[in-house]
């Protein structure tokens, strides 16, 4: 679910729309069902969902899906089909229904498959031929302009999973004695200080300040962090007062994206949690939703108890956009959500 509020394109027919939606999306769907909403001849947001499983009721997915684009404060929507007619269509029709329940208007309705495109709405055959419309979107001006945006869609959701993906090889074996240095001078710093690890003292606090204070002023320059500062600050990060203050300062920036994506691919497995939740709410906040959703897939399915990441699963699902909150978060209540007050700018303190 991603909002498009940093892609700007013209949308003149269903082929520029079928070309524009893997570029709103980040990847090219396949056996999914997607629904583009507008507000007005604008374009606010992209959903998408997988189908359903032959013989499952295709109800449920879609009531979730409309409520979703309602949240949007969205007008209209086109819904689109990726797949053959039998598990499509099923899918479409009861979006579409679900749709118009909410009160949106459904613009169209189409089925792709295989480079041809099928309107559920249009009935003439002048325009809508009974065997499918070609189309090419690698020719496409829209595909041209989001390319000319940096705008990148990638082969599948696969390969978006693949971008927050494990470093292996020399990577894994550097970075595993690298967290072993950091716990060592984690340990030897609290004993230093008379303080507790699981409580988190002043001494290990002052660290992960500076750590990540290092790491934003680092990678905002365009440098790489060294093997032994990705590990100290995996490691510092595991303490909530670290990870707040991260948070804090992580905003939807490329650099910030950039930088949580390197430190979730070569930390260790047993310490992804906090920098793969930071990676999904920098993507959330710049509107990449789907980057978030396979970010906090990663970490759920090491920490499916990890609190931050749950929240941001459910804001994700829920379809709550970043333009409802007022300040947040509220470091110290990671369940409480603020709404935004109308056209309130926030002010956030940065490194």
């Amino acid at each position: 679910m991603t909002s498009t509020d940093q892609l700007r394109l013209a949308v003149r027919s269903p082929a520029d729309l079928i070309a524009a939606v893997p570029y709103l999306l980040g990847f090219h769907p396949a056996d999914s069902v997607v629904v583009v909403a507008l507000r007005g001849r604008r374009v606010v947001f992209a959903a998408r969902g997988d189908l359903p499983e032959p013989g499952a009721d295709p109800h449920p997915a879609a009531r979730h899906l409309a409520e979703v684009i309602v949240r949007q404060g969205s007008e209209s929507a086109t819904v689109i089909g990726y797949g053959a007619a039998a598990r499509v269509t099923p899918a479409v029709d009861a979006v579409g229904e679900a749709l118009d329940r909410a009160g949106l208007l459904v613009l169209d309705a189409l089925r792709v498959t295989d480079g041809r495109w099928w309107s559920y709405l249009c009935t003439e055959p002048g325009c809508c031929p009974p065997d499918g419309t070609p189309y090419d979107p690698d020719a496409s001006q829209v595909s041209a302009a989001a390319v000319f945006a940096g705008q990148v869609a990638l082969p599948d959701r696969a390969a978006l999973t693949a971008q927050v993906s494990a470093l292996d090889g020399p990577v894994r074996v550097a970075m595993r004695r690298a967290t072993v240095r950091a716990r060592g001078r984690l340990a030897a710093l609290t004993e230093e200080a008379g303080e507790t690890v699981l409580v988190g003292g002043r001494s290990v606090r002052s660290a992960g300040v500076a750590a990540i204070r290092t790491a934003f002023r680092r990678h905002r320059r365009g440098q790489r962090l060294t093997d032994d500062e990705v590990a100290w600050l995996t490691v510092l990060l595991t303490q909530l007062p670290v990870r707040d203050h991260a948070w804090e300062r992580t905003d939807g920036r490329d650099a910030d994206i950039s930088l949580w994506t390197d430190v979730l691919r070569r930390a260790e497995p047993e310490l992804i949690a906090a920098p793969g939740s930071l990676l999904a709410f920098a993507a959330w906040r710049a509107g990449y939703g789907a980057l978030a959703a396979v970010a906090l897939e990663r970490v759920l399915a090491a920490r499916p108890d990890y609190s931050l990441a749950l929240l941001l699963d459910d804001l994700l699902r829920r379809g709550v956009p970043p333009s409802e909150l007022d300040g947040w978060p509220e470091v110290g209540r990671p369940d409480v959500v603020r709404r935004a007050r109308p056209r309130r700018r926030v002010n956030r303190r940065r490194i």
